[in-house]
């Protein structure tokens, strides 16, 4: 399994970023994609996930909004659209999947296996 983030970056409060999550090496026609965030000294956060078969997405109150997770079959990648970024929402963002019939709530970080590696989203 691998997954790839991409897009992260600084941006100014008020301002967009579109985050990518390109994914290879198992069945994402049948997963759950997640994205996640960690700040420095706090836990990881489930911000949004999409089961890829059906496309229903999932978002926590936080971002609930602003945010929109999206999918594109095609590619194999999974998208993160930020818009109205504050200062809060500077994170590592991480993408991460699993099988969309694993136990679990959608937005914990414990019930997923494989991960990518992060992107940075600094807000300013």
């Amino acid at each position: 399994v691998q997954l790839v983030e991409s897009g992260g970056g600084s941006v100014q409060a008020g301002g967009s970023l579109r985050l990518s999550c390109a994914a290879s090496g198992y069945t994402y026609s049948s997963s759950l994609t997640g994205w996640f965030r960690q700040a420095p000294g706090k836990e990881r956060e489930g911000v949004a996930a999409i089961y890829i078969g059906g496309g229903i997405a999932h978002y926590a109150d936080s971002v609930r909004g602003r945010f929109t997770i999206s999918q594109d079959n095609a590619k194999n990648t999974v998208y993160l659209q930020m818009n109205s970024l504050t200062p809060g929402d500077t994170a590592m963002y991480y993408c991460a999947a699993r099988p969309e019939g694993a136990m679990g709530w959608v937005l914990d970080s414990l019930k997923y296996n494989d991960w990518g590696q992060g992107t940075q989203v600094t807000v300013s």
